[in-house]
């Protein structure tokens, strides 16, 4: 483990430092419409600082691993969102409050820059939650024997859960953040992309952990830069809608750990057929 006091304070950390500061800032104190030019600096700069924290703790980071990599992740990330955003136009189960403002052009590249975000700040938290010793890949008891009776299965139900959101989204919306997991995971187990599958069955959980929380912090994190944010996002969730912790109802921020899941999935099923090096992105054992 390297000591912050041992390297150079790299140029991409102040640069973080100087955004986050910056456009929270600004966020929280304009009036009027103003995070649909804020967002992509704020959660930019959230990632570069998280990554200048891995880049500390471990010697090397996603960004320094390699420089033109680290840029596809965001590039990964937009159309990853998306993916959701199409979802959600059959569940409603949130909404952006100043859309209205803008026409479907501008909507357009302001939401896409937004969302080139999500998968650079989720695996850099988890990268960074990685380097903290949460499990022992050498002392792991619990293993899954992947067999293709449990790929199929996931496949199907995968395509299943898909299906029962989509014709009764009231009831099956919590299925959003499983049925792409379990659609695409048994796909990169097949053709040998990195999985959270193969993983488990060689007992190191490590990585689910990972994912898990640092999708949670910047879950948390989102919750709370949305909340005086404007434009932002309200929520719509049936049967769970209580006890809120900002916008969200703070049962759904479960859905952030299963979602944490899909993103790998998701980048995964690229990078793998791009024939990225998984060394030169996120590293989570």
């Amino acid at each position: 483990m390297n000591s912050f006091s041992h390297k150079k304070f790299p140029l991409h950390g102040w640069i973080g430092l100087v955004l986050i500061l910056l456009s929270w800032y600004l966020n929280w104190s304009l009036e009027g419409l103003r995070t649909q030019l804020l967002f992509f600096p704020l959660w930019l700069g959230y990632a570069l600082t998280i990554d200048v924290i891995v880049f500390y703790r471990k010697g090397n980071s996603l960004l320094t691993r390699s420089f033109k990599n680290y840029v596809g992740l965001f590039l990964i990330s937009a159309p990853a969102w998306w993916l959701f955003e199409l979802i959600n136009l059959r569940t409603q189960n949130w909404i952006y409050d100043g859309k209205q403002f803008f026409n479907e052009f501008e909507y357009a590249v302001y939401a896409t820059l937004s969302f080139s975000t999500v998968i650079p700040a989720v695996f850099g938290t988890a990268e960074l939650v990685s380097t903290y010793k949460l499990s022992d890949k050498s002392s792991a008891k619990i293993k899954f024997r992947i067999s293709d009776k449990l790929l199929i299965g996931m496949f199907i139900s995968g395509w299943f859960m898909l299906t029962l959101l989509l014709i009764f989204p009231d009831y099956f919306y919590v299925f959003m953040w499983m049925s792409v997991y379990f659609i695409l995971e048994p796909v990169n187990y097949y053709f040998k992309n990195p999985s959270l599958l193969k993983y488990v069955s060689e007992g190191n959980w490590k990585p689910i952990i990972s994912l898990s929380l640092g999708c949670l912090i910047c879950g948390f994190i989102w919750e709370m830069w949305n909340f005086y944010s404007y434009p932002r996002w309200i929520y719509n969730v049936p049967i769970l809608d209580f006890i809120h912790i900002f916008e969200m109802p703070v049962i759904g921020y479960l859905g952030y750990i299963p979602f944490s899941f899909e993103l790998y999935s998701l980048y995964h099923l690229v990078s793998g057929f791009t024939k990225i090096k998984e060394k030169e992105y996120i590293t989570l054992i």
